[in-house]
């Protein structure tokens, strides 16, 4: 996983090949669904989506979809951007918003420093990246996605007053991005006690990687960061 990509995203975006019927809903689907950045983004984010919403949210690196598709069927008045390069990955998401019938998610499948950049200035209400890749080696951290100019796009893209939120079960990726976040002047840690970054926010789903952090002995934490 040492390729670069164009952006800040690194790694293999292909794993196992896709099922006749996965390849199909990729091919036909994911055009309706995926963000078109070749035209200019909306001014207001909400006319998206074919749902009426009342709020958008943006995940970066959703992963296996568990917490995207959970949040869109427990908010259904929120919509819902999901980035994920990972091909695997997109198709479940693609089955899942097909086979529901969601109509408050949109979806990316490249770097998300491209939606990011795309985005009107303060246009989310709320912005989430979720056990993203560590990459635990030192010489690696260098393509961590948390840095000043990724902190900057989201400073850019989140209302002022709302919240970007991170977890991350390696301790040293905790530390980095609570850094990162603490000295980047547009972003204040909202923790008072303990209690609220060891405990998940209200209406988490467990996650496939999550039990299995736990089950290897890591633990996840959940930072919260106001854009003030």
């Amino acid at each position: 996983m040492t390729d670069r990509y164009e952006g800040s995203f690194y790694g293999r975006r292909k794993g196992k090949p896709l099922s006749p019927r996965r390849e199909a809903l990729m091919e036909n689907e994911l055009p309706r669904l995926a963000l078109d950045l070749a035209t200019p983004a909306p001014e207001d984010l909400k006319t998206l989506f074919d749902a009426d919403v009342d709020e958008v949210c943006l995940e970066v690196g959703f992963g296996g979809g568990e917490h995207l598709l959970h949040r869109a069927r427990t908010n259904p008045r929120v919509g819902f951007i999901g980035v994920e390069p990972f091909v695997g990955s997109m198709a479940k998401a693609v089955n899942a918003v097909v086979g529901e019938g969601f109509r408050n998610i949109r979806l990316y499948d490249d770097d998300a420093v491209n939606v990011l950049d795309w985005l009107p200035e303060a246009s989310l209400d709320l912005a989430y990246q979720l056990y993203p890749d560590p990459w635990p080696k030192k010489r690696h951290w260098k393509r961590r996605f948390i840095n000043e100019q990724n902190l900057d796009r989201y400073a850019r893209a989140i209302k002022p007053g709302h919240e970007f939120r991170f977890a991350s079960d390696i301790d040293t990726y905790v530390d980095w991005t609570l850094r990162h976040c603490r000295d980047h002047a547009a972003f204040e840690w909202a923790a008072e006690t303990a209690s609220d970054w060891k405990t998940p926010w209200e209406g988490w789903p467990s996650t496939r990687y999550e039990a299995k952090a736990i089950r290897e002995g890591r633990i996840g934490r959940y930072l919260t960061f106001r854009r003030v």
